[in-house]
């Protein structure tokens, strides 16, 4: 259980509290360190994945574990940048998200009940869709510049549309044994 991919995964849900308290210092360096943190927390995840792969490290706790850590920090930043931009163009993608995520997450744990976990896999759509999202999230925590704020905003909207368009093909894949009886 304790391996180098295992504990990459719990370092970076150890980063999410320090990410929220950077993110709120009133110094003008904090939202710089903050988006620093969530890039790092983002290579961890692509590092986890890679090294379990490599040193044939892969355990049922970093396979439960790795999506929660990715989920936890996804939807603590959206609540962030909603907090932050208080505009309704910001919070409806953020609630589609999180919203997503919920429902993917119920219908990935639904479907292993079932024994058919394997039809609502990863998709080459979700890997799209979380890259466009951690870039936006990226930007939009970081607030570098007003361009900088607009691409994060293109890329939210991106993210947005990856978002719902994997969540109808994850639920089509589904679809079959959710209309049963």
């Amino acid at each position: 259980m304790l391996n180098i991919p295992n504990i990459l995964t719990g370092f970076r849900i150890f980063l999410i509290p320090i990410f929220v308290v950077l993110y709120y210092l009133p110094l003008t360096w904090a939202s710089e360190a903050a988006a620093f943190i969530f890039c790092m927390a983002g290579l961890t995840d692509a590092l986890d994945g890679y090294l379990a792969r490599k040193l044939d490290q892969q355990t049922s706790f970093g396979a439960f574990l790795d999506p929660v850590a990715d989920k936890i920090m996804v939807a603590v930043s959206l609540v962030m940048i909603v907090e932050h931009y208080a505009i309704i163009w910001i919070t409806i993608p953020a609630m589609v998200m999180i919203c997503r995520e919920i429902i993917i997450s119920a219908l990935r744990e639904w479907m292993a009940e079932l024994g058919k976990r394997a039809s609502v896999a990863v998709s080459w759509i979700g890997k799209f869709k979380t890259t466009a999202q951690m870039l936006a999230l990226f930007l939009l925590i970081w607030q570098h510049s007003i361009e900088m704020e607009w691409i994060g905003f293109a890329f939210l909207y991106i993210a947005t549309i990856l978002t719902l368009w994997s969540m109808f093909v994850y639920l089509k894949a589904a679809w079959p044994a959710l209309s049963e009886n």
